[in-house]
């Protein structure tokens, strides 16, 4: 059936009006051990509540939480996703964005999607590199950017093992050699293994981290889809973590049913592997919470026939009773809709309690909740390896009055030096919080 553009635009705008549906809970409510998780809303468009990307205006910056200060790191940046820190305190920030997905982008809600998420400042093409920052003085500003990699494709994940430079490409992972002090990689690197991809790859984003041995990698694969409704033969190998054997490339599914898994991170204390997981959207404001777990050996975590746990997402058909009974609970909600990404474990000496132990969240911001939720950097304390207490706000500020996104916090990682440093791929620059 032909559908105008007048019609389109129509839609968009009733989209973007998200049809009155707003949320009946504080984001609070879906935080925690056991958050509130009230019946499903599902309306004939979904909630369309995007956050305008404006940038940062001059001299502004985010509010840090009291007993921290922040300040830029690095600006100018093109799109800077994700964070990785090399031994000799050089800095990586993957600038980076989508790859051509022509068929994540068809029919009406596709290219409604499409525009809405170019009004969040998600529209811009990849820069397909990793750039090096060094901080020669050591006043907490690069003063040094080299072009690290390049030619790469929506690189996001990276990881050094030995002189073994791991990337997670969006269809690949691959491996360099890297030299202490290096500044630049050269060649085309090693495929270790092929990742999920094609042209659907709707979460397109695959981090990687290495195990205390580095014999094994654990590289992230989202989802294919919001809710399964591009047919679960689209999902073969994704919203999952996989282990990969780094010597041949072999790899097993590590645990699935995780939507969109991507910070990745070992807790100090215990040793476990924990993630943070965006969520499913189209169901209601209130629903469903996004989340940091310990990761499971074998586990199960829902998605798509079920969330948090045993709740039954009615939508995906063929529904599987036999997977939403294997479905395990998550360890800790973040709040629904706050499309928490970034995780990091604190380190010594870095940050005044009460965030000295526990985990750093970078919430990028909901686009599917009114009102706005995530939009900060989020702490939640930990102890004896598992959450304790409520959360706490470390950088928010990143919504003008105008509800406009100046900026959109992402990666977020410890620099080493007592700082820790945040992505903000809509500001495109590179925070450092400090002690005041």
């Amino acid at each position: 059936m032909h559908i105008s553009r007048l019609a389109l635009s129509v839609l968009l705008a009733a989209s973007v009006a998200g049809c009155g549906e707003s949320s009946k809970l504080q984001v609070a409510d879906g935080t925690g051990p056991s958050p509130q998780l009230p019946e499903p809303n599902k309306t004939l468009l979904p909630t369309v509540n995007i956050a305008p990307a404006v940038g940062w205006p001059e001299g502004v910056k985010p509010k840090a939480a009291a007993g921290t200060q922040v300040n830029a790191f690095a600006e100018g940046l093109d799109h800077p996703r994700w964070l990785y820190v090399l031994p000799n305190g050089d800095v990586l920030v993957a600038e980076t964005n989508s790859p051509a997905k022509p068929d994540d982008e068809k029919g009406i809600r596709g290219w409604v999607m499409k525009k809405v998420m170019g009004r969040a400042g998600a529209g811009v093409p990849s820069a397909n590199r990793i750039t090096l920052l060094r901080d020669k003085d050591g006043d907490g500003i690069a003063e040094t950017r080299e072009v690290f990699l390049q030619h790469l494709n929506s690189p996001f994940g990276m990881a050094l093992v030995g002189q073994d430079f791991y990337v997670a490409d969006t269809d690949k992972l691959l491996r360099f050699k890297y030299q202490p002090g290096a500044t630049h990689l050269s060649g085309d690197g090693e495929t270790v293994t092929d990742l999920p991809a094609g042209t659907i790859n709707h979460h397109w984003t695959k981090n990687v981290v290495a195990s205390a041995d580095g014999k094994k990698l654990y590289v992230t694969v989202g989802s294919n889809s919001n809710a399964a409704e591009n047919g679960l033969e689209q999902e073969e190998g994704r919203a999952a973590i996989w282990e990969v054997d780094a010597a041949t490339g072999q790899k097993r599914l590590f645990a699935g049913g995780l939507r969109n898994p991507n910070g990745l991170a070992w807790e100090p204390q215990s040793g476990k592997l924990w993630t943070a997981v965006n969520e499913r959207d189209e169901i209601g404001s209130d629903l469903v919470p996004d989340y940091i777990t310990s990761v499971k050996d074998g586990a199960f975590y829902g998605w798509p026939f079920s969330y948090y746990g045993q709740h039954v997402d009615a939508r995906v058909e063929p529904g599987k009773p036999d997977m939403v009974q294997k479905a395990i609970v998550p360890d800790f909600a973040v709040g629904p809709h706050t499309a928490s990404l970034g995780l990091t474990f604190a380190q010594a000496n870095q940050l005044p309690a009460p965030f000295d132990h526990g985990a750093f969240i970078g919430q990028h911001g909901s686009w599917n909740r009114k009102p706005h939720s995530g939009y900060k950097v989020l702490f939640v304390p930990f102890a004896n390896g598992m959450p304790s207490g409520q959360p706490v706000d470390l950088l928010t500020g990143f919504l003008n009055d105008k509800e406009e996104a100046m900026g959109r916090p992402v990666g977020v990682i410890g620099d080493g030096k007592g700082g820790l440093l945040v992505a903000d791929d809509v500001g495109n620059k590179i925070w450092r919080v400090t002690k005041q």
